[in-house]
């Protein structure tokens, strides 16, 4: 499925959790919606009233257009076209714009861009509200990282922080759990509950968590590894860990 052009200037996101987030933070880079007019439900008017708001461009499309101008079938009725030169969001305008039980996931200094792309196309899959990073002593999110994410850099958050374990305590208070992957855990990630709001941690191929990140965590879990490896690439580390979470919400 072919994805509709975009400009140097503009670029296309979709999704209710990537809209919603640009709008609360940075409206005026929110330059039109389109809008499925398939959907009536709470969540669409409750959108609606927030573009609304922000005194956005509303479009309305039927669900083959928004197809065609994202190249996928996953938009859930809402595309948007924004400013491609502001792409700052917030932590805590993903945190207040939530309707279920957070689940975020955290990456600890991820430095190869391939990593940090796969990790964004797994928070996508599992539903993830925000992949948030340190903004130093990591890739970012360059040209590499957006192309392998293919399309979810655009559907979740990318939200970097300058003090990872100040983060980590803005999400405690919160009210998110924020756990830690780490190998010598005593506690399997099956093990931990992860129904409640809920940050996972994962560290930097081959260095894992840092010290302060580490002690910052409310708690720490393994991975159970069976073989004779005894580590995994950080984005199926995630994969593991975000499902896990949404097979217990299930």
């Amino acid at each position: 499925m072919a994805k509709a052009p975009e400009t140097a200037s503009t670029r296309l996101i979709y999704g209710f959790h990537a809209i919603s987030a640009k709008l609360r933070h940075a409206p005026d880079a929110v330059l039109e919606i389109h809008l499925s007019g398939d959907r009536k439900d709470a969540r669409v008017k409750k959108f609606i009233a927030q573009a609304e708001a922000a005194g956005t461009r509303m479009l309305n499309s039927d669900s083959d257009k928004l197809d065609a101008l994202v190249g996928t079938r996953r938009h859930q009725g809402v595309v948007a076209k924004v400013d491609a030169t502001r792409r700052d969001i917030k932590l805590a305008d993903v945190l207040d714009s939530l309707e279920e039980n957070a689940l975020i996931l955290v990456l600890d200094g991820v430095q190869d861009p391939h990593n940090l792309g796969a990790c964004l196309r797994v928070a996508d899959a599992a539903g993830a509200h925000a992949v948030v990073a340190p903004r130093d002593r990591a890739v970012g999110l360059n040209a590499t990282a957006i192309k392998v994410a293919s399309g979810a850099a655009d559907t979740v958050p990318y939200i970097t922080v300058t003090n990872l374990a100040r983060a980590l305590r803005e999400m405690q208070d919160a009210g998110v759990w924020v756990v830690g992957a780490a190998g010598e855990a005593a506690r399997s990630v099956h093990d931990i509950d992860q129904k409640v709001p809920l940050a996972w941690v994962l560290g930097a191929e081959g260095d894992g968590l840092r010290r302060l990140t580490r002690e910052t965590c409310d708690e720490l879990a393994r991975i159970p590894m069976y073989g004779s490896v005894d580590s995994l690439n950080v984005s199926v580390a995630s994969g593991i860990c975000l499902f896990e979470a949404r097979r217990q919400r299930a």
